[in-house]
C-alpha cells in the first residue's frame, strides 16, 4: 500500500509537469498582471481541478468495465474511434502553443541575436527545443517517464528555492488582490475570462492525449488513478500560484510602460514581464537568478514536450496499426506511426505564429470554444449510454467553428457576452444532443410496452395490436413474435435469429465451430438484402468479397438454443468497409464476436474499386 502511494505521488508529479505547459507556465503571469490575484485564482483553480475530476472520473471508468488491468486501455480504443482527429489536432495545437510560448516569452525578449540574424536565431530555438523534446521523450517512454520526471521535479524544486532565495523578501511584499498596475489592461473583463476558463479548463484534460496515456499506465501498475491526479492537481496549483505570485513581485516593481508590448490587437500584453525584469538586472545583483529562472522555465517546457511525443507515438501507432486505408498501406508504416512528421509541422506552426506576431492567447481561444463540445460529448460518452450514437462530425465541427469565431470576435471587441456566448454554446449543444437522443431512445423503447398494457384495457387497442393472421395463398405466415422472417434493425444494429438445430451441431451435441461463420455468413446476406433491395446479380457492376474474417468464441451453445446474430458497419474507408459482428444465445448471453472487412471489385474484370457509392447511399444511415 506504501509502495503504491509513493507510486501515485511520483505520477502526480509527472502528471503536474506534463500540464505545465506554455498554457499554465506564461498565461498565469499574464492573468497576473491583468487582474491580480483574483485573476490568478480565477485560472489555478479550475486548472487543478480538471485535473482532479479528469482522474476522479477515470478511476471510475477503469473500475466499471471489466479487463482489469487492461480495462482502462480497451475503453479508451473503442472509445477514441471517432476523436482521433480531434485528439490529434488537440495534441498539434498544445505543442504548437507550448513551443511558441517558450520561443515568444522567453528567447525573443532577451535578443541574444539582432538584424538579420535574428529570423534565423529564432528558427534554430524552434529546432532545438522541439529537437530536446524528441530526446527525451525517446530516452524514457512512458514506462520510466514518471522517474525523469522525479528528477525534473527535483530539479525544479532547487530552481524555485534559488528564485526564493533571490528575490527575498518575496512574500507578502508587492502581493495584492486586485491588479497591482489596474491601468495597464483595458481588453475583455474577468467575467469575460472566467467562463470560459472555467468551461475549458473543467473539460481540457479529456482531449489530451498525454492524460489518457499516463491514466492508463497508471492503472496497469495497480495504482489510484483519482489519488495520481490529486496529487497531480495539488502540485500543479502550487506551481501556478508560485509564478503567479513572483509576477505580481516583480509588477511592484516598475509600472505599466515597463513591460511588456503592444500586440497587433492594440492590447498590452506582459507574459515575458518576469523574464524582461530579471534581464533588466545588474549581472553583479542577478546572480544565480537568471539561470535558475530561465532553468524553471525551460524544465516545464521539456517535461511537456517529451510527455507529447510519447503520447503521439502511442497514439499514431494504434491509429495507424488498425488502418485499412489505401494511403497507409501506401507509405511505410515507421513514417506514419512517428511523431517526427508532427513535430515538424509543429515547428512551422510556431514559426509562423512568430512571423504574425501573434500571442499566446490567439492558440488558447481553441481551447476556450472549439474543442469544448467534443470534450464535453467525450465525457458524455464515458458515463451516459445514450450518447453512443454516431458522432455528427459535420455538425460538431460546424458549432466549433461558429464559436470559434464568435469568441475570437469578442475577444477583439472586449464583449463579454460574446465571449461567454463562444464557451458555452458548444457546450449546450452537446446536451440538446445527449438529451435528444435520450429521449428517444425512451420513446423507441416504452412505446412498446404502452400499447401493449393499454390493450389490455382498451379493446379497440387490442384489435390493433394484435398480431396479423395468415393471408390465404400466402406461402409463408407471418411470426407469431415481434422478429421479421428476415431480421430486422435494433439503432445501428441489424439482428437476425435463428433456433440450432440437429444437423448444426458435432458428435458431443454442441454448436459446430464451423456454423458460427455460417450464421454470420447468413445475417450478412439479409442485412444486404435489407438495405440494398435493388441489388441484382445479373446487372450489377461489381461484387462485394471477403476480404478477411476474424471470430472469438466466447462460449458455446447447444441443439435447440435460439442464436440471435447482430452485425452493423463499424467504419469505412475508401477501399474497403468493416463488419462487426456479436453473437448471442438464448439467454442472451454472448457467444462470440468479431469482425470482417469486405472489398469491392468490377463484376467484369474483378478488379479493385473504390466503395460504390450504391453501397455508402446503402451503408450510411447504419455508420
Amino acid at each position: 500500500m506504501n509502495f503504491r502511494w509513493i507510486n501515485a505521488l511520483f505520477w502526480g508529479n509527472s502528471v503536474a509537469l506534463s500540464w505545465m505547459w506554455g498554457l499554465g507556465l506564461f498565461f498565469s503571469v499574464q492573468m497576473t498582471y491583468m487582474f491580480g490575484l483574483e485573476g490568478l485564482l480565477v485560472f489555478a483553480v479550475p486548472n487543478a481541478l480538471g485535473l482532479m475530476l479528469f482522474g476522479f472520473l477515470t478511476h471510475i471508468v477503469a473500475k466499471r468495465h471489466s479487463g482489469g488491468q487492461e480495462s482502462l486501455a480497451i475503453f479508451f480504443e473503442k472509445f477514441s474511434k471517432p476523436f482521433r482527429l480531434i485528439f490529434y489536432l488537440y495534441q498539434v495545437v498544445a505543442l504548437s502553443l507550448t513551443v511558441f510560448a517558450l520561443a515568444r516569452y522567453l528567447f525573443w525578449p532577451l535578443q541574444l541575436a539582432t538584424g538579420g540574424l535574428f529570423p534565423l536565431y529564432m528558427c534554430l530555438v524552434v529546432f532545438v527545443v522541439l529537437a530536446a523534446g524528441c530526446l527525451f521523450g525517446e530516452e524514457f517512454g512512458i514506462q520510466k517517464i514518471k522517474v525523469g520526471h522525479a528528477i525534473f521535479g527535483v530539479l525544479l524544486v532547487i530552481c524555485i528555492a534559488m528564485i526564493l532565495l533571490s528575490l527575498k523578501p518575496f512574500i507578502p511584499v508587492g502581493l495584492d488582490w486586485h491588479a497591482v498596475l489596474p491601468k495597464a489592461w483595458e481588453g475583455p473583463s474577468l467575467l469575460g475570462y472566467s467562463v470560459p476558463l472555467l468551461v475549458g479548463l473543467l473539460v481540457g484534460p479529456w482531449l489530451d492525449l498525454q492524460h489518457w496515456q499516463r491514466a492508463i499506465q497508471i492503472h496497469r501498475e495497480k495504482t489510484s488513478v483519482r489519488l495520481s491526479y490529486f496529487f497531480g492537481g495539488s502540485i500543479f496549483f502550487l506551481l501556478l500560484i508560485f509564478h503567479g505570485c513572483l509576477a505580481t513581485w516583480v509588477l511592484s516593481k516598475g509600472d505599466a510602460t515597463s513591460f511588456g508590448q503592444l500586440g497587433i490587437d492594440k492590447f498590452h500584453y506582459a507574459h515575458e514581464l518576469v523574464v524582461q525584469y530579471i534581464d533588466r538586472l545588474n549581472d553583479n545583483s542577478a546572480g544565480l537568478l537568471p539561470l535558475a529562472y530561465y532553468s524553471f522555465l525551460g524544465i516545464c517546457i521539456l517535461t511537456t514536450l517529451d510527455s507529447g511525443y510519447v503520447a503521439l507515438k502511442w497514439f499514431l501507432g494504434i491509429t495507424v496499426g488498425k488502418s485499412q486505408h489505401m494511403l497507409v498501406a501506401m507509405l511505410p508504416k515507421k513514417i506514419l506511426d512517428s511523431p517526427i512528421p508532427t513535430f515538424f509541422l509543429v515547428a512551422v506552426i510556431t514559426l509562423i505564429g512568430l512571423w504574425a506576431k501573434l500571442e499566446l492567447e490567439y492558440f488558447m481561444v481553441f481551447f476556450a470554444s472549439f474543442f469544448v463540445g467534443y470534450a464535453s460529448l467525450a465525457i458524455a460518452r464515458c458515463f451516459i449510454p445514450n450518447s453512443q450514437q454516431s458522432l455528427p462530425q459535420i455538425r460538431m465541427f460546424s458549432f466549433a467553428s461558429i464559436s470559434l469565431v464568435i469568441f475570437a470576435f469578442g475577444y477583439y471587441t472586449s464583449g463579454t457576452a460574446l465571449m461567454i456566448l463562444g464557451s458555452v454554446l458548444p457546450l449546450i449543444y452537446v446536451i440538446w444532443l445527449v438529451f435528444n437522443a435520450d429521449l428517444l431512445r425512451v420513446v423507441t423503447e416504452r412505446a412498446g410496452e404502452v400499447m401493449e398494457a393499454a390493450a389490455t384495457e382498451i379493446p379497440a387497442l387490442r384489435a390493433i395490436t394484435k398480431p396479423a393472421a395468415a393471408v390465404p395463398g400466402s406461402p409463408v405466415a407471418p411470426p407469431d413474435d415481434a422478429h421479421a422472417l428476415g431480421g430486422h434493425f435494433e439503432g445501428k444494429w441489424f439482428v437476425y435469429s435463428l433456433i440450432a438445430s440437429y444437423s448444426d451441431t458435432n458428435s458431443v451435441g454442441n454448436v459446430y465451430f464451423g456454423m458460427y461463420a455460417m450464421f454470420v455468413g447468413k445475417t450478412r446476406e439479409l442485412f444486404f438484402n435489407k438495405v440494398m433491395p435493388d441489388f441484382d446479380l445479373k446487372t450489377t457492376k461489381f461484387y462485394i468479397l471477403t476480404r478477411s474474417f476474424e471470430h472469438k468464441f466466447v462460449r458455446e451453445s447447444r441443439e435447440f438454443d435460439t442464436i440471435t446474430v447482430k452485425i452493423r458497419v463499424a467504419e469505412t474507408n475508401r477501399k474497403f468497409c468493416t463488419l462487426e459482428h456479436q453473437i448471442f444465445g438464448s439467454e442472451n448471453q454472448l457467444l462470440g464476436k468479431g469482425k470482417q472487412s469486405l472489398l469491392f471489385v468490377s463484376s467484369k474484370d474483378y478488379s479493385l474499386l473504390d466503395i460504390p457509392s450504391e453501397v455508402y447511399t446503402s451503408f450510411m444511415p447504419y455508420i
